[in-house]
C-alpha cells in the first residue's frame, strides 16, 4: 500500500501509521506469506530480489528473514519511508530513493517485484518496462494490485490510485512489457464480502490504516481466514473473485 511514481502518489504523512499496524496486520502478512510462497515456488534458483516502491520495508524485510544471503534491494520514491525502512532493516538490505519509472538497472535481479504500487502510477507500463531491463534473462516478476473497478471507494481515492485491475488487465500490461504470464490469481476472496460491508459502513471509508488497525480477535481471524485461502491457491485454486490480484511471470530465457 505506497506508491513510487511521478505523478502517482501516495501521503507520506501517513509511512508513521503504516510501520506501526504492518507487522501485526493480518493483511500485510497474508499478503507477504503468498509473495514469499511465489518467490520461493516459481524462482527456487534465485539469490537476488528487487523491490520498488518497498515503503518501510515490511515485505523485502520478510524476504530477508528468509533468505539473509540474497542480494536485496528496496527502494522507494519518499525518504519517510525509507527512513522507517532503515529502522526496520539497519542492515543486509540495500535502501535506495528511486521513481518507478526511472528504473537504472540492466539484467541485474533474479527477481523483481512491486505490491500495491502499480496501480498508483498513472504510466504503469513505463514501471513494467523497466522492471523487464531489471531482471535477468530467465527470471522472475512478482506484482500485486487491487483488483475489480467495482470496488472503487473513497479508499482508493484516499490511497491515490489510478486504477484498480481486472486480471485481463494485468496481464495484458506484463504480456506488452515482454513478460511471459505463468499465473495471475485473486485473493483477499474469502473476506471480500466483509471488506465490502466495512467500505459501505464506516463513515470515514478513505481512512484505510485504521481500517487495518483492528481489535486482535478480528484480526486474528481474519488472519486465519487469509490462510486457509493462501493454502487453496498454493494447491492450485483459482478464485473468481478477490480484492487484490497477485501475478507471477517470467523474463524469457
Amino acid at each position: 500500500m505506497t506508491a513510487a511514481g511521478p505523478t502517482g502518489g501516495y501521503d507520506p504523512r501517513h509511512f508513521e501509521q503504516l510501520f506501526e499496524v504492518e507487522a501485526a496486520s493480518f493483511w500485510f502478512r497474508a499478503r507477504s506469506d503468498l509473495i514469499n510462497w511465489a518467490l520461493d515456488s516459481q524462482f527456487p534458483s534465485a539469490q537476488s530480489f528487487l523491490e520498488l516502491g518497498c515503503g518501510t520495508g515490511y515485505v523485502v524485510d520478510r524476504v530477508r528473514q528468509l533468505h539473509p544471503d540474497w542480494r536485496l534491494v528496496g527502494t522507494e520514491l519518499f525518504e519517510e519511508g525509507l527512513d522507517k525502512a532503515r529502522i526496520r532493516m539497519p542492515e543486509g538490505v540495500e535502501l535506495r530513493q528511486l521513481d518507478a519509472t526511472q528504473v537504472p538497472y540492466e539484467a541485474d535481479f533474479d527477481v523483481v517485484g512491486a505490491f500495491d504500487v502499480i496501480e498508483h502510477i498513472p504510466d504503469a507500463p513505463a514501471v513494467l518496462a523497466g522492471m523487464y531491463r531489471a531482471v535477468k534473462p530467465g527470471g522472475g516478476l512478482l506484482i500485486t494490485v487491487p483488483q475489480h473497478k467495482w470496488l472503487w471507494s473513497e479508499a482508493d481515492v484516499a490511497a491515490h490510485h489510478v486504477k484498480r485491475y481486472t486480471k485481463r488487465e494485468l496481464t495484458a500490461e506484463i504480456k506488452d512489457a515482454g513478460f511471459e504470464v505463468i499465473r495471475v490469481a485473486s485473493f483477499v476472496s474469502l473476506l471480500l464480502p466483509a471488506m465490502m460491508a466495512s467500505r459501505l459502513l464506516k463513515k470515514d471509508a478513505g481512512n484505510v490504516e485504521e481500517e487495518l488497525d483492528m481489535a486482535a480477535p478480528i484480526n486474528k481471524a481474519c488472519y486465519a481466514a487469509m490462510r486457509l485461502e493462501g493454502a487453496l491457491i498454493r494447491a492450485g485454486i483459482n478464485f473468481p473473485a478477490g480484492g487484490s490480484l497477485l501475478a507471477i511471470a517470467r523474463r524469457p530465457a
